[in-house]
């Protein structure tokens, strides 16, 4: 794809490499995250099991995760990176900096504000999210929601930073960050739970997020970043961040309360409910972060030049070759994970206080996660798409209106069905939102749909095929041995993806080869 042209005296920002090898770059940093945050969820199923004192830990994590989200996640995607690149190649490079450094101030500021408003409410805030809880798992989560209330305030800058070096094109850094985080909660559950209880796993989250801020920096260092001590709300760059993000707060937050509702209902049925149902989203959570929010992440500055720009043809293009390639991917993990979805929970969970019934529950629940992988990882493409235009109400109305669904649907599943019915209202509320958000995404740009749709109805066909193919070659496993399970979960992963890559080859389809074409560019150090 044709580097978009920078207005002159602004050299496009644009050193990476293009398109692919930025994917690839971000697809490192989510799988090695992810890989890790796989190991993460091993070493704390080992630790703790699924009892009711990770039940206080997992309704802990909620509070402080909510304030990250709304305020830096609001900020670093739909709002900043646009503006922060516009000021960048149409002004001046000290225009942008004074930019990001009144974001990062506020931001951190305003984090700061609501940590210690949340720290004196947090045993009001707990009992709302989790009625069902106990009285001592209660307190209990009231004390690790005030320790872990530190990690937000740290993440709040280091989303800043990512974003701005996201938006100068600068993607190792950001993708290495994770995965310093995941390796910290390891050593939190594996070295500092064992003096400490649950308060050393939720000591390792603070850690965690101090490193993903550390490692980051020597990267704003390289960028030069004139920083400054600055507060300018005045400002109209900074106006304009605000105006962009004020939908987007609305958003994410509705995103974040689709958890909230989980825990809400799981909270209900009784010790180690939510811990299992934070198990089941976290496996399932794999090829989400892996294909969706790696392609997109990648994506995202491209389309934010391409808007700058005004060349809105490209932008069309762009977001259509991400959805093609994200569909490609996302289509047989997300069939692979339901159809191994016992040998792989057995696997990668039923270790030291993780019982079998542990893991029968977990599966269960994550077969009906897996109905939801597809449009969750859609989601993202199509809504940095509106971002890129300056849009962030379109996606946050969607969001607001699947998390109403979700809340319905739950509230009427939950006592017949348990955890799978609270899995599968997130799942259908998934395919409402994204449905809605592409049928406006082609009303709003024009763009043509049916390229998109007719490679999604031949990526079905595959997935089909190879759906029968997985069927019928794990019919005699029986679910409890872990050698059992780890042969049929590694070899049905290798053979199943064999297999949809065979069938993508019988029906030509385009996408194999230009995987293997870019993926074997060399890739330039990030500079």
């Amino acid at each position: 794809m044709a580097e978009p042209t920078a207005p002159p005296g602004n050299p496009a920002p644009s050193r990476g490499g293009g398109l692919a090898i930025a994917a690839a770059i971000v697809a490192f940093g989510f799988l090695g995250s992810r890989v890790l945050g796989i190991l993460r969820t091993t070493v704390i199923a080992w630790r703790f099991g699924s009892g009711p004192e990770l039940d206080a830990y997992n309704v802990a994590f909620r509070v402080p995760d909510l304030i990250f989200q709304v305020l830096a996640g609001a900020t670093l995607g739909s709002a900043f990176i646009p503006v922060f690149t516009r000021l960048y190649r149409r002004e001046s490079e000290a225009r942008a900096w004074e930019l990001a450094s009144s974001i990062l101030n506020l931001v951190t500021l305003a984090t700061a504000c609501l940590c210690a408003l949340a720290f004196v409410l947090a045993p009001v805030i707990v009992p709302l999210t989790a009625p069902g809880l106990e009285p001592a798992v209660e307190e209990q989560a009231v004390s690790l929601t005030r320790l872990m209330l530190l990690s937000p305030l740290l993440f709040s800058m280091s989303g800043i930073v990512t974003g701005i070096l996201n938006a100068r094109q600068r993607f190792f850094l950001p993708a290495l960050a994770p995965m310093l985080y995941n390796v910290s909660i390891i050593f939190g559950a594996a070295v500092l739970a064992k003096p400490w209880g649950i308060e050393g796993l939720a000591t390792g989250v603070v850690l965690g997020a101090a490193a993903h801020l550390a490692v980051q920096m020597p990267g704003l260092a390289r960028e030069r970043m004139a920083y400054r001590f600055v507060l300018d709300w005045k400002d109209s760059a900074v106006r304009e961040v605000g105006r962009l993000m004020g939908p987007r707060v609305v958003g994410l937050a509705a995103a974040q309360l689709n958890f909230v509702i989980g825990t809400y209902f799981a909270s209900k049925m009784g010790a180690g409910a939510i811990s299992a149902l934070m198990y089941a989203w976290t496996i399932s959570s794999l090829p989400l972060a892996l294909f969706g929010m790696a392609v997109s992440t990648a994506v995202f500055p491209r389309l934010a030049e391409q808007a700058a720009d005004g060349d809105y043809d490209a932008l069309a293009h762009t977001v259509s070759a991400g959805l093609r390639m994200i569909l490609f991917l996302t289509v047989p993990a997300a069939i692979g994970l339901l159809f191994l979805r016992d040998p792989a929970t057995t696997l990668l969970l039923q270790w030291g206080e993780f019982t079998p019934h542990d893991a029968a529950v977990v599966a269960a629940t994550l077969a009906f996660y897996c109905g939801g992988i597809i449009p969750q990882a859609a989601i993202e493409i199509h809504s940095r798409g509106f971002y890129a235009l300056g849009d962030t109400r379109t996606p946050v109305g969607l969001a607001l209106v699947a998390m109403g669904f979700n809340l319905v649907l739950s509230a009427l599943l939950w006592e017949r069905f348990g955890l799978e019915g609270l899995a599968f209202a997130f799942a259908a509320a998934a395919w409402i939102e994204w449905a809605s958000l592409y049928y406006l995404y082609l009303r709003r740009t024009g763009a043509p749909g049916a390229e998109d749709l007719g490679a999604f109805a031949r990526f079905a066909t595959c997935g089909a095929a190879m759906a029968l193919f997985l069927a019928l070659s794990t019919w005699w496993y029986e679910p409890g041995d872990r050698t059992d399970s780890a042969i049929v979960a590694v070899a049905g992963s290798v053979a199943g993806a064999a297999f949809y890559a065979g069938m993508a080859s019988m029906l030509r389809l385009p996408e194999p080869g230009s995987l293997a074409a870019r993926f074997s560019r060399s890739v330039p150090r990030d500079e």
